[in-house]
């Protein structure tokens, strides 16, 4: 695994990023706004991929409660605002963006009120947010993960364990290069609704088994349709992990004294190895799970719910190892629109999200927030890196 990130100095002049060679180039956005967390990503185009300039992340749990009647709490919809007034004034720092896009996923597709809560972010922060399918998720989970795809392999399995869904996409690469989806499955449970389904600190054995056991009668007819297991047997198809929950596998599984997005993003995990974090996490204990400096109190109980899910993957395939990927929606929807531009290179996007009312001196602090996992700044982004192991 490379990494070795050039770092660069950055100034922002209507929207290009300033590089040391002078050279200019447009500036990106991207959110995911998902049922736990709020995701920024801002970047660059590179001759290979992108350069990230500057990223946010906070864990906001928008979709708390909503297992109850399908409403988004008013509680959560503070939290979630405030987040994305943090994500609005550091987009206006390199304002006009050349092009963006601002995505929610499985809690605004399930929430009544969720124009509701559209329209108080717009008012409130200026930023249009479109709520997308299952399928568009699992796509651009995909499409953010391409690379660390192995090109000697063909096949890829790509799972998101997000906080109110698990998108599962099967994808082919042709002997072209391309990536395209070959089927995907969507599970109506990811860590949020299932520890709020199961709200004791410690997740009982009984409760763990159940969302296995669910598991696996959902994905029999998604293997029976594309054969996964003989394929996954024979070594026809990698297995790519996203989420809180395989990153936090891959740094209790690394022993890292807290959490270092370029020492987990790509590595390998074995199935044995993949055992041994689980069992390490159960045996923390809700109060060490708290304590640890790669969990902390806010992912406790979302972390043993995401472990049921990935055990639940690893029982029902034959699965020998897991590539682990810090990254997904977000750098899916860059490479989506750079990929765009190159297209129709002369098709520019208006910055359709007014200037924000808030100063760049209110975010002082965001690059210090516990729970930002991926606030590292100006790393390349390099998807024809063929195995990142």
């Amino acid at each position: 695994m490379n990494t070795n990130w050039p770092h660069k100095t950055y100034e922002n002049r209507k929207g290009l990023a300033r590089l040391d060679d002078e050279q200019a180039r447009p500036v990106y956005a991207a959110i995911d706004l998902g049922t736990t967390s709020c995701r920024l990503v801002i970047a660059s185009p590179t001759p290979t991929a992108f350069q990230v300039i500057e990223t946010f992340s906070k864990v906001t749990r928008l979709g708390e409660g909503i297992i109850q009647d399908n409403i988004l709490s008013k509680h959560a919809i503070r939290r979630t605002v405030a987040a994305l007034k943090v994500c609005a004034g550091v987009i206006n720092e390199y304002s006009p963006i050349f092009r963006s896009r601002f995505v929610a996923t499985a809690a605004c597709r399930r929430a009544k009120n969720c124009k509701e809560f559209m329209d108080i972010v717009k008012r409130e922060t200026g930023l249009t947010i479109e709520t997308i399918s299952s399928k568009e998720e699992a796509r651009l989970a995909v499409v953010g993960c391409i690379p660390l795809l192995n090109r000697c392999i063909k096949r890829t399995l790509v799972f998101d364990i997000g906080g109110g869904s698990t998108e599962i996409s099967l994808a082919r690469i042709t002997n072209t290069g391309k990536t395209f989806i070959e089927g995907f499955v969507s599970l109506p449970y990811g860590v949020v609704t299932i520890s709020e389904a199961f709200p004791s600190k410690d997740m009982t054995d009984l409760a763990y088994n159940t969302i296995i056991e669910r598991t696996h009668k959902i994905l029999k007819e998604f293997d029976d349709k594309y054969h996964i297991y003989d394929a996954i047997k024979n070594q026809e198809i990698q297995v790519i992990g996203t989420s809180g929950t395989v990153t936090v596998l891959g740094a209790v599984h690394l022993n890292l004294p807290r959490y270092n997005r370029s020492a987990v993003d790509g590595i390998s995990i074995s199935k044995r190895d993949i055992s041994r974090a689980i069992s390490k996490i159960k045996l923390l204990g809700d109060e060490g799970r708290r304590k640890h400096p790669c969990i902390g109190a806010q992912k406790a109980d979302l972390t043993i719910a995401g472990c049921a899910i990935i055990e639940a993957l690893c029982s029902f395939w034959p699965i020998a190892e897991i590539t682990v990927a810090d990254r997904g929606i977000r750098e899916g929807i860059l490479l989506d629109l750079m990929h765009q531009n190159q297209k129709y290179p002369n098709r520019v996007q208006k910055n359709n999200n007014r200037r924000s009312p808030y100063g760049r001196h209110r975010f002082s602090n965001r690059r210090g927030s516990s729970n930002n996992h991926t606030n590292s700044k100006r790393k390349s982004f390099n998807p024809s890196t063929e195995n990142r192991k």
